[in-house]
């Protein structure tokens, strides 16, 4: 059992990582269907929130057949943090995610994400700000540290503990490795089996499959675990990891008819919320992962990625099957 906040789980939770252009409305609901635990919405800017940027909004709308579902935000100043978890409540979270590890330039160079581990201080202002003025329960997603000489996170877990969150996940790489190498496990297990750790902590990083994210649970004992890039046009995996973890079961992988027919059903939805334009434009980053392994496969993705009409795309999904079964 684990518990976040007032959140309950009566098993290890397997949730979906917030990723900015992935974790739309149209896929959340798919990985929902296939057992995601606990979702979050794209991770949105605090400035953005405070200025009343439209489109942050949207990104925030919380669905009832998602929850639990949280909200992550991101910035460098206390008040402004504040602010934005307070206007993000008024969506209706079940949470409040504050995102001290995403590595990209754009948000590092503006002195967030994951630039936070560099001004341990700030970020505990911030924390000890959000949570005092939160109804909700609020979390942290961070890093190993900033770099293979600055893997603090023991240290840090344990501040942001006292800081008054409810759970934190860490990604088992630094920044200074972006995606690449492998994750480190062993540093999310020691602060998962430090005694001074009360809180859930969770694992993220190269859940690839099911084997291994029972691997990483059994060696670690964390409370959860978290599966970001590894879920995109791929949310079998979610139904796969809890089959082998509570059912001692493997899933078959999907046919390459399911395949076809669930990425169809995230095109039609992703069109519904978004318009023709912008959900087509967000299955493009999906294409190559649903149809991953499938042989003579370039000439059938190129039209995928470069048709513009609706109809078009539903016409070469449908065809997939025949030709390539």
């Amino acid at each position: 059992m684990t518990k976040v906040g007032n959140i309950l789980f009566t098993n290890l939770p397997v949730i979906l990582a917030p990723m900015e252009g992935v974790t739309s409305f149209a896929f959340r609901e798919l990985c929902k269907q296939y057992g995601a635990d606990m979702m979050f919405t794209e991770f949105v800017s605090s400035e953005a929130l405070i200025r009343g940027v439209e489109k942050s909004f949207q990104k925030i709308e919380i669905h009832a057949s998602q929850r639990p579902m949280g909200i992550q935000i991101f910035g460098n100043k206390a008040d402004s943090m504040k602010v934005a978890a307070q206007l993000a409540e008024q969506c209706n979270p079940d949470s409040i995610d504050l995102n001290f590890g995403c590595p990209v330039k754009k948000l590092v160079t503006k002195g967030c994400g994951a630039a936070l581990l560099n001004d341990l201080p700030l970020m505990e202002s911030i924390i000890k700000e959000v949570v005092k003025n939160s109804k909700l329960p609020v979390t942290v997603k961070t890093r190993l540290g900033w770099d293979e000489k600055s893997k603090n996170i023991v240290d840090v877990a344990e501040r942001l503990q006292d800081c008054g969150i409810a759970a934190i996940t860490i990604h088992g790489r630094t920044r200074a490795q972006m995606y690449l190498g492998n994750a480190d496990w062993s540093l999310i297990g020691a602060v998962k089996n430090n005694p001074r750790m009360k809180i859930p902590v969770i694992g993220n990083g190269d859940i690839t499959n099911p084997q291994i994210a029972k691997q990483r649970i059994d060696e670690t004992g964390i409370d959860g675990i978290m599966i970001g890039r590894a879920s995109i046009g791929n949310p079998w995996i979610f139904k796969q990891v809890k089959d082998l973890l509570f059912n001692d079961a493997e899933s078959s992988s999907p046919t390459l008819n399911e395949r076809a027919e669930v990425c169809l059903n995230h095109l039609q939805m992703a069109v519904k919320d978004k318009g023709e334009r912008y959900g087509i434009i967000e299955l493009r980053r999906h294409y190559a992962h649903y149809f991953k392994g499938i042989t003579n496969f370039k000439p059938v993705k190129l039209q995928l990625l470069t048709f513009t009409k609706v109809n078009e795309i539903i016409g070469v999904l449908k065809k997939i099957t025949e030709n390539y079964y």
